[in-house]
């Protein structure tokens, strides 16, 4: 059995699909060690798995509270931004004192998060083979691909790869300080320098918990990339208490802006105007970012909690009203919910407009938000029973997925040869050869 270490974001998203991930690894009997800084060590020790605490100097015990309190009232470029600053600065303090903890834990497989860009240098540095798996939405360079960070739709029309070109060398110049802290170290270790991002990817296995039926058609991806479909499991998160007694029995709408970009109240409030009138009860979970206190007065008094159980709800609701953040608009689809996408920032305006492009649901640019252009989507997507066909094509979809138990049975390949596993020699859990 292998010592398999875990390296992602200290972001409820980023860690409600690596937890599950390891709880899997662990099951099958390896040994599993997540390295954060220390806010993610509360969250890994309840899910039954050993931490290492990194950065401790520098990101001490209430650091995210800090960074989610800023960046909470945040958006679009505003919020990219801060997000490049925490990233610039998470990796210089990983790769400088990383690679040594790994070492002194022995660990012998890593498995990182698409959006810790400094994971695979951590893994040369420590001589060890590591994995890329996707917590948001693939990533990936692409002149077919719309950039991630933008809502605009799929074309292969010539002036739609124009228009993408642009958009990622914006994107590319934004993020140029994270990329000089991992060149600067790579030139330190004497490690060949990235010709491009997609470089910082594993070259064994790339691990997306999409299903290929959310994602644009792609025809770059590496042979070693996998779809395997999500991970999401209520095991692995802490319960959360809820008022279910209050649940009138109407159709539910259950409304998330996430955990970390949730501080812009006024769209709660656009959100429960937009709700009036409707034969629905409107749930409003505000993600742990602010307090229902702080609500109150919200028009049509819908149900307002801190934190909600959220995979519980969404298997009663009718509709997520979401900021489009992949695990909530995953647990969506699983269940077979249709979307009213909000996006705010990073990675949300492409998964929006992969949730517009499968049919199971409709985007809203937050800067343009206003109660009369909401309410006509949550109408729409309630009453037109297209979106909830689609969304149940959806739901069919990763429940087809291997999931967790694919994405273990990949990562236990790579441990046990150190070679790439492709698509096409790829087997299931059941043990038949499957395609990702």
């Amino acid at each position: 059995m292998a010592h398999i270490g875990l390296r992602c974001p200290a972001f409820a998203g980023h860690l409600n699909t690596m937890l599950p991930l390891g709880q899997e690894l662990q099951r099958r009997g390896h040994r599993v060690t997540l390295f954060g800084i220390p806010d993610a060590g509360p969250r890994t020790v309840a899910a039954g798995l050993a931490f290492c605490p990194v950065g401790a100097g520098e990101f001490p015990l209430g650091t995210m509270a800090e960074v989610f309190a800023q960046l909470g009232i945040l958006s679009g470029v505003a919020a990219l931004r801060f997000t490049v600053r925490w990233l610039e600065k998470s990796a210089a303090v990983f790769l400088e004192q990383a690679p040594a903890a790994m070492k002194g834990e022995k660990v012998e497989t890593l498995l990182v998060d698409q959006a810790s860009p400094e994971g695979g240098t951590i893994a040369e540095i420590a001589d060890i083979p590591f994995i890329t798996v996707c917590s948001a939405v693939v990533l990936h360079k692409d002149e077919y691909i719309p950039p991630f960070n933008t809502a605009w739709p799929y074309s292969s029309a010539r002036w739609a790869r124009l228009r993408n070109r642009a958009g990622y060398f914006l994107l590319e110049r934004a993020v140029e300080p994270v990329r000089a802290v991992v060149a600067d170290s790579r030139k330190r270790w004497k490690l060949p320098l990235y010709r491009n991002y997609n470089d910082y990817y594993s070259p064994l296995a790339q691990l997306s918990q999409q299903p290929p039926e959310l994602e644009f058609p792609r025809t770059t991806l590496p042979p070693w990339f996998h779809f395997t479909g999500p991970y999401h499991d209520s095991m692995s998160r802490e319960p959360i208490p809820f008022p279910f007694d209050r649940l009138t029995g109407q159709p539910l709408i259950y409304a998330s802006m996430g955990t970390v970009l949730n501080r812009l109240l006024w769209v709660f409030r656009v959100i429960a105007e937009a709700c009036i009138g409707l034969e629905a009860q409107l749930v409003v979970s505000l993600g742990g970012g602010a307090r229902p206190e702080w609500l109150t007065d919200l028009p049509g008094s819908p149900l307002i909690v801190a934190n909600a159980p959220q995979l519980e709800l969404l298997r009663r609701a009718a509709l997520t009203i979401t900021h489009a953040g992949m695990n909530t608009t995953l647990e969506s689809l699983a269940n077979g919910v249709p979307i009213v996408a909000i996006p705010v920032t990073n990675d949300q305006p492409g998964v929006a407009a992969r949730v517009a492009w499968a049919g199971a649901g409709v985007t809203l640019s937050v800067r343009r938000l206003s109660v009369r252009r909401l309410q006509a989507a949550v109408k729409r997507v309630l009453a037109e029973r297209s979106y909830r066909e689609k969304a149940r094509i959806m739901q069919v979809a990763i429940r087809r997925s291997g999931g967790v138990a694919q994405a273990a049975e990949i990562i236990e390949q790579v441990a046990a040869t150190g070679k790439p596993v492709y698509r096409e020699v790829q087997r299931s859990f059941y043990g038949e050869a499957v395609s990702s």
